[in-house]
């Protein structure tokens, strides 16, 4: 199983998606804004990292649409954390969101709200080569 970043900063989607996911074995922790994420990602190399796009932004406390998009960025130019595959988790799925996400960095999206919620287990499990 995996060991897994997640970045969200909704309560109760950290709480559906910590149980779903330590359900299927995966080890996680949690940041809850941009700038802790980048933190968290360098310090705990995760396997992979589920990134909201919508938190509150470096260093501000607003929610901010490209905030995840910009801890991406950041996690991506970081030699040591580079190779660390990010998942955007997104309810915007337009094309035109979707080409933002990849220019990123982010290796796949996940479309919120997550279900099923197999796919994701998918795309985590193609990601790191762990089981889904």
């Amino acid at each position: 199983m995996a060991r897994i970043l997640l970045v969200e900063d909704d309560e109760d989607n950290i709480s559906l998606l910590v149980r779903l996911l330590k359900h299927h074995g995966h080890e996680l922790c949690v940041a809850t804004d941009a700038a802790e994420a980048v933190s968290r990602a360098a310090i705990e190399k995760p396997e992979v990292v589920l990134m909201d796009l919508e938190l509150p932004p470096i260093p501000e406390a607003q929610p901010d649409p490209n905030a995840g998009l910009e801890a991406t960025r950041r996690i991506k130019e970081n030699a040591a954390t580079a190779n660390i595959p990010v998942i955007a988790l997104t309810a915007h799925t337009m094309a035109q969101h979707q080409e933002r996400i990849e220019a990123a960095g982010c290796d796949a999206f996940q479309e919120k709200p997550i279900f099923p919620f197999d796919s994701l287990l998918k795309k985590i499990a193609l990601l790191t080569g762990s089981d889904a």
